[in-house]
């Protein structure tokens, strides 16, 4: 198979790596940083379209405001599933109020609002704050495991 393409999360280059070597954590080409951090990634409109659309793997994003109390739950569970999914599957966060035109393009009517794209095209979403275990079910349903 030839290998994925992976967007490195801090400089946005794309990368070629193995699949057999993405466990491995692989290292950018251009800026030398961990490609695969397992920390979620804050898009911008500078970067949603390219990251989202050159990811290599699945992206979920968490489309989310500062003052929204369920979006501060919501946070934490984001993170740790985000490590522990490092290899599987990107993390990336949009803060709705900083980037509304992204926001309205992916039509978010309510927050959080978490959706998944493959290949830069949204697969599924789904509203509401969610704890680890249902977090990992519902990635789970989407072919993310």
């Amino acid at each position: 198979t030839p290998p994925m393409e992976l967007a490195c999360p801090h400089c946005l280059a794309l990368n070629r790596i193995p699949d057999e070597r993405v466990g491995d954590d692989p290292h950018c080409g251009r800026c030398h940083q961990s490609i695969l951090t397992g920390a979620p990634v804050d898009l911008g409109v500078d970067t949603f379209d390219r990251f989202v659309a050159n990811a290599g793997l699945p992206v979920l994003v968490d489309f989310w405001a500062e003052w929204c109390g369920p979006c501060k739950m919501m946070a934490p569970v984001f993170k740790q599933v985000a490590a522990e999914l490092a290899t599987r599957a990107r993390f990336a966060k949009v803060e709705t109020e900083a980037h509304p035109k992204i926001s309205m393009r992916a039509h978010i009517k309510s927050i959080p609002t978490l959706v998944l794209y493959r290949g830069g095209d949204e697969i599924a979403r789904v509203s509401g704050a969610m704890d680890a275990r249902n977090l990992k079910l519902w990635l789970a349903q989407q072919g993310v495991r």
